[in-house]
């Protein structure tokens, strides 16, 4: 009989949880240690998992609808893994005007996901943002860190082969 065959790295999930738990333990007296505990999840995972929310709702005894209540408000946290690179939009007034639909509608069929979804290898995740604070430059679009101003449809394959 044939022993079935994990699909992830068994040893790597136990060690993220027994950090996990470590980062609980570090901030668990502590008043307001929700943020601080998520934060640094994130961090370890690159993301919040569902397992590892029970384990904070567990320990710090905050209801799962508690949790995410926080984890969905803000911003910076994500539920879902994000790909190795996050590509942004910004859809702000001044970048919609000048095209940044055109540009989402590129990445869009040139990637094969909506706004908010990673691509099948994980490479990239594709984001709409209210404002990147660039509006000289617009329709902005960042990819990590870095930002590309003036871009327009045609950019998009050349930019993208840069992360490629």
């Amino acid at each position: 009989m044939k022993e079935k065959q994990c699909c992830c790295d068994c040893n790597e999930r136990d060690e993220r949880l027994e950090k996990t738990q470590q980062i609980i333990e570090e901030h668990k007296e502590v008043k307001g240690a929700l943020i601080p505990i998520l934060h640094q999840i994130q961090e370890l995972y690159g993301y919040l998992p569902e397992e590892a929310l029970h384990l904070v709702s567990k320990e710090l005894k905050i209801s799962m609808s508690e949790i995410y209540g926080v984890a969905t408000f803000y911003s910076l946290f994500t539920l879902e893994p994000k790909g190795k690179h996050v590509i942004r939009v910004c859809m702000g007034t001044a970048c919609y005007v000048k095209g940044s639909q055109s540009i989402v509608e590129k990445l869009n069929s040139i990637l094969g996901i909506e706004v908010g979804k990673t691509t099948k290898d994980g490479k990239f995740t594709l984001e709409a943002a209210r404002c990147l604070g660039s509006c000289g430059l617009a329709p902005v679009m960042m990819i990590d860190d870095r930002v590309y101003g003036k871009v327009t449809p045609d950019d998009v394959i050349k930019i993208l082969e840069e992360y490629k």
